[in-house]
This record gives C-alpha cells, sequence and structure tokens, in this order.
C-alpha cells in the first residue's frame, strides 16, 4: 500500500491498475554501449591467469604460513579497535602501520624514507594505478622493461599512456642515448633487484645511471620490488631508492609474496617533496578501512613474527632452488641456460634453440597440468624481444616432487620442439 501496487475500498484490497498492466520484458541491446577507449586498450593483452602447482609464479608456501600465530594477532587488533575506528581510515593508511613499514624498510632494505612518505594500497596493481592517476596525463610517456611486468603495462594502458617497452639485457632495463632523446618520459617502470620475468639484476653502475638521466629528464622511477627478500647468493640487495639523497624514486612493495596473496596489501614510498603534495589528494580519493587488519599488521610486522617468518620461508626457498638447479641440471642442461636464480622466487630458462616456441611449449604443458609461463608473452613494446624461454615459480612446490616434474617438462619441451620442425 505504502508503494501504490495495493489500494483499499469498501469492497476490499485490491491491486493498483499500475501492477497489473502488463510489462514486456525485452532482452537490453548491451552492444551498443561501447566500452571505453582506456578498456579497449586492455581487451587485446594476454594477461596470464591465476594458476597453481608446479611451477606457477609468484604463489608463496602458503601452508608454511604460521596460520596460528596471525589469527591470534589479529584476534588482539579486533579486541583492541575502538567503535570509533569502524569509520572511514586515512586513505594513506593507519599510521602505526605506516611507521612499521618504514622502519622495517630502513632496517631490512636500505630505504631512506619516514611514516610521512609511505601510502598504504590494495597491492602492487593498485600502487601502479594510483601512480598514474596522481603523476600522469593521459599521452605522457611510460617506460616499461621489455620483457616486462604485464600488471604495469595494463596499469599505463588502462591511464591512456604512450608506452614505450625498453630492452633488457642479462642485468635488466637497458635504455640508449637514443632512448632518451626520441622518448623522454614522464615514468619509468622497473624491478632492479630481480627483473620480472627474466630475473637480472641490475648493476651498480647501471642504477645510478638511471638515476641521473631520470633526475635530468624530470621523470619518477617507480622501482617494484616485488620478491627481493628471498636474497638465495650474497648479502641482501639495497634498494636503489636509498643509494642518493633526493632520488626520484616511487618505491612499490607487497605483502602478497612475503605473507599471502589474499591479504591484498602493498604499500609505496614516495620522495618527500611527492607526500607532501600527494596528502590532501588522497583525502579525495576512495577512503579506506580495514583498521583491524592493518593494525594486526602492523603488530606482525613490530613484534618480529614477519622476519622470524622470512627467515624460515628463504631456508625453504633456497632448499627448493637448490633442488630445482639439480632437477634442470640432469633433464635440460642441453637445451637451456638458467637465469635469475639467485633471488626472488622464480627463476628463467633461456631456450638455446631460437627456433623453439616457447609459447607452444607452454601451452602443451598446461595441458598436463605443469603451470609454467612463456617469456615471448611478456613482451611490453612493438620490438620483440630476443627472450626466448619459460618461467618457473619454484616457492610452492615441494622439494621431493620438483625431479619429477621437470622431467615431465623436458619431455613436453623436446615433443615440442619436435612437431614445431615437422
Amino acid at each position: 500500500m505504502a508503494e501504490g501496487l495495493l489500494l483499499t475500498s469498501r469492497r476490499g484490497t485490491l491491486v493498483a491498475h499500475v501492477a497489473a498492466s502488463a510489462i514486456v520484458e525485452e532482452s537490453a541491446d548491451w552492444t551498443a554501449f561501447a566500452l571505453s577507449r582506456r578498456a579497449q586498450a586492455l581487451t587485446g593483452m594476454a594477461l596470464p591467469g591465476v594458476l597453481s602447482g608446479a611451477f606457477a609464479l609468484g604463489v608463496p608456501a602458503l601452508d608454511a604460513f604460521p596460520m596460528a600465530a596471525w589469527r591470534r594477532t589479529l584476534d588482539r587488533a579486533w579486541r583492541e579497535t575502538r567503535p570509533s575506528e569502524l569509520d572511514y581510515a586515512d586513505p594513506a593508511g593507519l599510521q602505526v602501520l605506516r611507521q612499521a613499514i618504514a622502519d622495517y624498510l630502513q632496517a631490512a632494505r636500505g630505504v631512506r624514507c619516514d611514516a610521512g612518505q609511505v601510502v598504504v594500497t590494495n597491492g602492487t596493481q593498485a600502487s601502479l594505478e594510483l601512480c598514474v592517476h596522481l603523476f600522469t596525463d593521459a599521452g605522457d610517456t611510460a617506460w616499461i622493461e621489455n620483457p616486462g611486468y604485464l600488471g604495469a603495462l595494463s596499469a599505463f594502458r588502462g591511464g591512456q599512456l604512450r608506452t614505450v617497452g625498453i630492452a633488457v639485457d642479462d642485468e635488466g632495463i637497458v635504455p640508449t642515448a637514443g632512448d632518451w632523446e626520441r622518448t623522454p618520459p614522464r615514468l619509468i617502470y622497473t624491478s632492479p633487484s630481480h627483473q620480472y620475468p627474466s630475473g637480472g639484476v641490475l648493476g651498480m653502475r647501471r642504477r645510478l645511471a638511471l638515476l641521473d638521466n631520470a633526475q635530468h629528464a624530470g621523470a619518477l622511477i617507480i622501482e617494484d620490488d616485488y620478491d627481493s627478500e628471498f636474497r638465495h647468493d650474497g648479502p641482501p640487495l639495497p634498494a636503489m631508492q636509498g643509494l642518493v639523497s633526493s632520488s626520484p624514486v616511487i618505491y612499490l612493495g607487497t605483502f602478497s609474496k612475503t605473507m599471502f596473496p589474499a591479504m591484498r596489501t602493498g604499500f609505496m614510498v614516495l620522495p618527500p617533496g611527492l607526500a607532501e603534495v600527494v596528502r590532501p589528494v588522497l583525502t579525495r580519493m576512495p577512503m579506506h578501512g580495514r583498521v583491524p587488519e592493518q593494525r594486526a599488521l602492523a603488530a606482525f610486522l613490530g613484534s618480529g613474527q614477519f622476519l622470524q617468518h622470512l627467515r624460515r620461508m628463504r631456508r625453504l626457498y633456497r632448499e627448493r632452488r637448490d633442488a630445482l638447479l639439480d632437477a634442470l641440471d640432469r633433464h635440460v642442461g642441453g637445451i637451456a641456460a638458467v637465469h635469475g636464480a639467485g633471488t626472488g622466487m622464480h627463476l628463467s630458462l633461456r631456450l638455446s634453440d631460437p627456433a623453439w616456441r616457447d609459447d607452444q611449449i607452454t601451452d602443451a604443458a598446461l595441458a598436463a597440468g605443469i603451470a609454467v609461463h612463456c617469456m615471448t608473452r611478456h613482451e611490453t613494446g612493438l620490438r620483440k624481444t630476443s627472450w626466448t624461454g619459460l618461467l618457473l615459480g619454484y616457492s610452492q612446490v615441494p622439494a621431493t616432487e620438483i625431479d619429477a616434474a621437470v622431467q615431465r617438462l623436458a619431455g613436453i619441451a623436446c615433443r615440442a620442439a619436435t612437431m614445431r620442425a615437422r
């Protein structure tokens, strides 16, 4: 009755005429609603799906995460949360978490920062999209490593940037003088501590040169430090951000690799001057919540439990990396060379015969239940990359299962190559 669908009279309750009238439902013609140009720029990208099993990329050893300790920390954080804190939170993140992140980065990664420079995000992809939103306009030029991280390519194309793929060698990104002259960038995306996907480590001389050239070009470097906590050979590498004072670097980090992906928490460290400029803008962007979760993460970092977990994972991943190297040496030593095994959670295999199609090998492996990625599908520029090979994640594969998986993969690769030769 309140909605006008029923009427009352002396005869009783009647259905109103508007409700009784026949309504012809037709399927809407959604083809008339075209996607935006930003969305259309993403439809042609062959982004890899979420895979699991040997040798899926970027998946930590989830069964080794200290669930009981995290649950206790989370329960304590909820008990300490006041009703007033259930409102929208600081868009830069909870102060206690930003301070804990700054303390950790200074001690473990050599990052020069304080809590005021840290912005908590929903992960690396959110950080990249925020960088595009804050620091570029449509049509600006962004550099990305080629081959490179397709998530960064997606963020740049979604922001309607002019994306230029810069060649990668055994160390990492290697821009030429012509690149700086012909296509001066606004943003430069790089992963210097463990180039994704090849695994190269950018040397000190090249890092300093990149910083110097970016400074002169008025460009910002996005340093994606996604898995450098896991250094297997030699001492930890300091972040590029902390090499010089006032570096033009936006440092990105994530807890998806060190803890678990479902946490959906990352962070970015802005240069001091930019942090002051960005702060009032963040208040006008989508507001953040998750106060209890952020408080729990701050406690996990500050209590030493996070570092303890990292130490366990370093030992575990080193053991699995060593098992993978042994298996590769036995089964694929004659057909591929290993790159990027000293750091992180994955390594790359560069095929020795350029006639072998890494995409065909990948498709055949996936059909057999082996989750590998091919290098050529990580091309980010118009120029074809010279890298041809496979990416193998080892962090989630028990050492006892690695040899059999590699033996199967080697057989699949040889059969795919034989079919290609025919």
